[in-house]
């Protein structure tokens, strides 16, 4: 009997210390990135105006609230488990990476179920804790809503396009696709060591920040999802608590058949991001790597020779 124990054991810690190991870490940074990503958006469309503490309607601020909470949200993750699966905690990321970075094929698949399985448990996890502000929040409305009609509460979870787009597919589409060329972009370059990249262990820092500057660019199109399991994730756990057809097919007054958008256009927008950074950035810098025998400048600095020639005929 010890015998079995031990054997399973073992095989229990050879599965954690290779794929295993990494889906457990992109199961729980996902995780985290849902947990304090929706918290915020909790905060800031039902904590603050049902505790009391706000009187008047969303605005700016509230927006500030949610940019911050989701930059926070990534950076934390990346943190938590970078040593363990590089963190990818997107599956448009996982997906650039397998194209463009040799990530194996074999693990985008594990990837991609370990971090819509996180995002469900976080989102999960937010739903148990705010569920009586979410409820008071739809009581409290006039007249009152029941959760099917309830788009703000949804978008604690779940991201739906703007007004302006109306019905159409190719605005929030585009939206979705550029947001996530940024990120992806962004991070092929704070982790090239050839490049400027940051030292100290910021990059995931940086990272953060850049989810930040997307929320603040961007956010407002289309809820700025930029990553598919942030999406799928909580929209499934609205389906299952009875927000019915927000959730699938991602049905609201001015749009229909949602659901696929902030999944198609994050991994669209991943390969374009990274493809871009690779061939106006990347393919520099290999170029440089194998002419070594060139003089090439310090990257932003003027040659010294040139420097010292300029000087001289200054003087002159």
């Amino acid at each position: 009997m010890s015998e079995q124990i031990s054997q399973r054991s073992n095989a229990w810690s050879r599965l954690r210390s290779n794929i295993g190991g990494e889906m457990l870490a992109e199961f729980l940074g996902t995780a985290v990135i849902i947990l304090l990503g929706c918290g915020s958006v909790a905060v800031a469309v039902v904590g603050l105006p049902g505790s009391g503490r706000q009187s008047v309607d969303f605005g700016a601020s509230n927006w500030l609230i949610i940019a911050f909470g989701w930059g926070f949200a990534v950076m934390f993750a990346v943190y938590m488990t970078a040593g363990v699966s590089g963190a990818h905690l997107n599956p448009a990321v996982t997906l650039a990476f397998a194209v463009r970075r040799k990530f194996a094929w074999a693990k985008v698949g594990p990837f991609w179920l370990a971090q819509v399985l996180g995002a469900l448990a976080g989102a999960a996890v937010v739903y148990a804790v705010y569920h009586d502000a979410i409820d008071a929040f739809n009581a409290a409305q006039n007249p009152p809503l029941s959760r099917p009609d309830s788009l703000g509460t949804f978008s604690i979870f779940a991201t739906f396009p703007a007004e302006y787009f109306g019905n159409g597919v190719w605005g929030p589409l585009l939206d979705q696709i550029v947001g996530t060329a940024i990120l992806v972009g962004i991070i092929a370059a704070l982790i090239d060591n050839r490049n400027n990249a940051p030292e100290s262990n910021l990059g995931p820092a940086l990272i953060g920040f850049v989810v930040v500057g997307i929320g603040l660019s961007f956010g407002t199109n289309a809820g700025y999802a930029i990553n598919p399991a942030r999406d799928f994730g909580p929209r499934l756990l609205t389906l299952f608590e009875g927000w019915g057809n927000k959730a699938f097919p991602g049905n609201g007054d001015w749009f229909s058949n949602y659901w696929w958008i902030p999944i198609v256009g994050p991994l669209v927008g991943g390969l374009v991001g990274i493809l871009i950074y690779d061939l106006l950035i990347g393919q520099v810098l290999t170029a440089r790597e194998k002419a070594p025998g060139e003089f090439l400048p310090e990257p932003g600095r003027v040659p010294a020779d040139q420097s010292a020639e300029s000087q001289r005929t200054s003087a002159e």
